[in-house]
């Protein structure tokens, strides 16, 4: 098994960081370079592999597969809302249950590439003053519940015609370069909605919940307020205003429901017994959990907290700055 020794270090409690400085993203767009552009977006760890690549082969599959045919949405159904439900729910619990079984249950890899040397909580900010049954009740009692609705009111729109429904074999192109382009949109709006939940309003009556996850766990991706999520998952009504297609607003909104819980895994890479390796953590967003006031964008767009600084890199220089900012606002 790989060790994190190699790819970072720990400090005086334990806690893991890694030595490289995070990058802005997306990568080799400013200067403009667009050969080795070209090798990070089909390069391994880079923007399509390995993981947005897993997570659009569970679209495929749920689309060709598990996905009823636009004319049963012609009709409001609620037992074809409650099996959009049921779908969802049984995709997140295999998927982020698989992180949590590996990283918190068996523990196959104790700390190793852990940021945060603890592992999940126990105390009264959680319900059942447990993190693990606290993130699980949000997920399956709220979270899934308006991501379902949001799905299938898209579908009943698109199957009557409210919004503009544009053909494969028509605009194949426009299609692809839409469908490539969802994860860089959805970062986009996360940052933007993001930043309106941390304002005083939103963040005392929605947001501070799913910051209870100082250090998260697989479930915490989307132990959110219900007011949240419905701010979160909005991001699909895109495809109300623009001319679009059923499976991409399908992928737009399963990439909001599953890109989530390997970002709050806690681990910075998953490591299996034969040695092979997957980079899912994002230490980016794990230093938003851990000081709160940086890194409001998804990691395919924080060129946007560059921009608006309030990226925290990693670096001291880096913390030094964000200390700064926050003592002038």
């Amino acid at each position: 098994m790989i060790t994190d020794n190699n790819f970072g270090k720990r400090d005086k409690k334990g806690n893991w960081k890694p030595n490289d400085r995070i990058i802005p993203m997306p990568r080799f767009i400013i200067p403009f370079q667009p050969l080795r552009l070209l090798k990070w977006i089909f390069g391994w760890n880079g923007y399509i592999f390995p993981m947005q690549f897993i997570w659009a082969i569970i679209t495929l599959v749920v689309w060709f597969l598990l996905t009823p045919s636009l004319d049963e949405f012609k009709e409001v159904n609620l037992y074809t809302l409650g099996y959009i439900f049921l779908r969802n729910s049984m995709i997140v619990f295999i998927y982020a249950g698989f992180f949590h079984l590996h990283f918190y249950i068996k523990k196959n890899q104790k700390n190793n590439f852990k940021y945060n040397a603890k592992f999940l909580e126990k105390n009264s900010k959680f319900l059942f003053k447990d993190q693990t049954k606290d993130n699980m009740i949000w997920v399956f009692l709220s979270a899934i519940p308006i991501w379902s609705i949001y799905e299938y009111f898209t579908f009943w729109s698109f199957a009557n015609n409210y919004i503009t429904l544009i053909s494969w074999e028509q605009y194949p192109i426009y299609l692809l370069v839409l469908f490539f382009l969802v994860p860089i949109i959805r970062d986009i709006h996360f940052y933007l909605t993001h930043r309106l939940l941390h304002t005083k309003f939103f963040y005392k009556i929605a947001h501070k919940v799913h910051h209870h996850n100082v250090n998260p766990g697989p479930w915490s991706g989307l132990a959110m307020h219900p007011v949240e999520h419905v701010i979160y998952f909005s991001g699909i009504l895109i495809h109300w205003i623009i001319p679009s297609h059923p499976l991409i607003a399908l992928w737009h909104i399963f990439h909001a429901g599953i890109a989530p819980h390997a970002g709050h895994s806690g681990f910075d890479k998953i490591v299996f017994k034969n040695g092979m390796h997957l980079h899912t953590g994002t230490y980016f967003h794990y230093l938003h959990h851990k000081y709160f006031e940086c890194n409001y964008s998804g990691d395919t767009s924080n060129y946007l907290d560059k921009w608006f600084g309030t990226m925290h890199d990693g670096s001291d220089e880096s913390h030094r700055k964000m200390l700064s900012r926050l003592k002038l606002s």
